[in-house]
């Protein structure tokens, strides 16, 4: 632990002593790397112990994981009435849709199970509990995240995974290893855009301390948005979640390719592929927006 506290304390320095810190470039990145690992580690050992105290009550753990699956399954319910009367949403059939909604819904439940936590981290400034965080030789990200690990939040993604079954299995496409290859694919990197949306949020709630609600209107709200058609929506709001906060590539775009279906804004084929590129940007733009948000942390009162 000790250890640990050294090297953010020679991270700081490099960062704001330049050459009179006395490191070469080598030791702040080793520095990050081992920070970076310490807060993997934590994370581990926060969420297990989050997790042993929900198995502990195992009856209370599945009767609320198994409304959470309910909650979430009302929403495909909704569309499964809407196709009871018509035939395509948008031009897209129930197993389309099905498709988006099951793509959108296991990538949002991944990053809610594993960033979900992030929404309380505006009542933590407010009332002050952030700074017992501070005091540990952990990163805070990693603490924050891991708080109140809710595993019940797993009946989210098996929804969302029964859901993108279905679609799989009623779609009428012609399968090659490429749109195979997507779907997982499609999976992981929208996760991880979903998870630095997560932290961004956060971050932005070191400011505002009360935007949590902001924060899920990008969040959830992107989750249901995305779980339709992009041609039922105006195309300001595509280019929206285009190029501004590019939920698109969660599933929209990636999706329309398997689909065979053409794209939004006469956008380009190959961007199929680059959900991992955007997810990776999207990490790193959030990665800096928290570390401005927690230098710019004055404790509570300010």
């Amino acid at each position: 632990m000790a250890e640990t506290v050294a090297v953010v304390r020679e991270d700081g320095e490099d960062g704001e002593g330049g050459e009179d810190a006395g490191v070469t470039w080598a030791e702040p990145r080793a520095g990050r790397l081992r920070t970076a690992a310490e807060g993997v580690r934590a994370y581990r050992l926060i969420a297990g112990m989050w997790i042993r105290s929900t198995l502990a009550y195992r009856a209370s753990f599945l009767m609320t994981a198994l409304g959470n699956l309910a909650a979430t399954g009302l929403d495909f319910v909704a569309i499964l009435l809407m196709f009871a009367h018509i035939d395509a949403l948008g031009g897209y059939t129930l197993p389309e849709v099905a498709f988006l909604y099951g793509a959108s819904g296991a990538a949002f439940g991944l990053a809610d199970l594993v960033m979900g936590s992030m929404d309380r981290l505006g009542r933590r400034v407010r009332d002050g509990t952030l700074d017992t965080l501070l005091v540990r030789p952990v990163p805070v990200l990693a603490q924050v995240a891991a708080d109140r690990f809710a595993l019940r939040r797993l009946g989210r993604i098996t929804q969302g995974l029964l859901v993108l079954g279905y679609a799989l299995l009623t779609l009428d496409v012609h399968w090659t290893p490429l749109r195979a290859l997507l779907i997982p694919l499609m999976l992981l990197s929208g996760a991880a855009i979903f998870a630095s949306v997560f932290v961004a949020g956060g971050a932005f709630q070191f400011i505002a301390q009360d935007a949590s609600e902001v924060q899920n209107s990008f969040t959830y709200g992107g989750n249901q948005m995305l779980q339709y058609p992009p041609t039922v929506f105006a195309k300001d709001m595509v280019r929206g979640v285009t190029f501004v906060v590019p939920l698109a590539f969660v599933n929209w775009l990636p999706a329309l390719y398997v689909l065979g279906r053409p794209y939004p804004l006469d956008l380009p084929g190959w961007l199929a592929f680059t959900p991992p590129l955007v997810a990776a940007g999207c990490c790193l733009l959030a990665g800096v927006a928290w570390r401005a948000g927690l230098r710019a942390y004055r404790s509570t009162g300010s």
